[in-house]
């Protein structure tokens, strides 16, 4: 594990493409056009989660931002927003934790992508999978990451074969995994 914990301090990253930063109260406005968009929805892996992920006004957001900060607190997950490099603009956001560890994949996190429906491409999805793929096996302790990918999500299985994950069955649902030191 990193000298650095993410849980102390949280690390913002970036690619030409993307930056990634903690997500507060402030990206709440730009996100809710993320967790309103009906078409990304969908996409967005809620397993194990009350929810959906599909909120509709600002209060819904702000209720969320507040969970995402206090599981930050107590060490459950980080949650980042994705900003666009040449607009500025907050896109989505990522989330990531160590789950522990499963027989099949030993140490293992979880890596969920929510962006908008217009920004789910290859180029934005990259670099998200880049950054997780430099930086997270470190700072989250795990030799393995999971994320969901369902079968329509065709921009983000081409963008996870092509960054080294491969699909496996895990909890019934459609996930791909990578290992480290690919």
């Amino acid at each position: 594990m990193s000298d650095k914990n993410v849980y102390e301090e949280c690390p913002v990253y970036h690619t030409e493409a993307v930056s990634l930063k903690q997500t507060t109260l402030d990206d709440a406005e730009e996100l809710l056009k993320c967790y309103s968009d009906e078409k990304a929805v969908p996409f967005f892996n809620a397993d194990n989660c009350p929810d959906n992920f599909h909120y509709t006004t600002p209060e819904q957001m702000r209720s969320e931002i507040n969970f995402w900060n206090r599981s930050y607190q107590t060490k459950w997950f980080v949650r980042w927003t994705v900003i666009q490099n040449d607009s500025s603009e907050k896109i989505g956001s990522i989330e990531m934790f160590n789950r522990g560890t499963e027989a099949c994949i030993g140490s293992h996190g979880v890596l969920r992508i929510d962006l908008r429906s217009d920004h789910e491409n290859r180029q934005i999805i990259e670099s998200i999978l880049e950054i997780a793929n430099r930086h997270f096996y470190e700072d989250f302790d795990v030799t393995c990451i999971l994320t969901k990918a369902i079968p329509t999500a065709k921009e983000r299985i081409l963008s996870l074969t092509r960054m080294g994950y491969t699909p496996i069955s895990f909890e019934k649902a459609h996930y791909y995994a990578r290992k480290e030191n690919l």
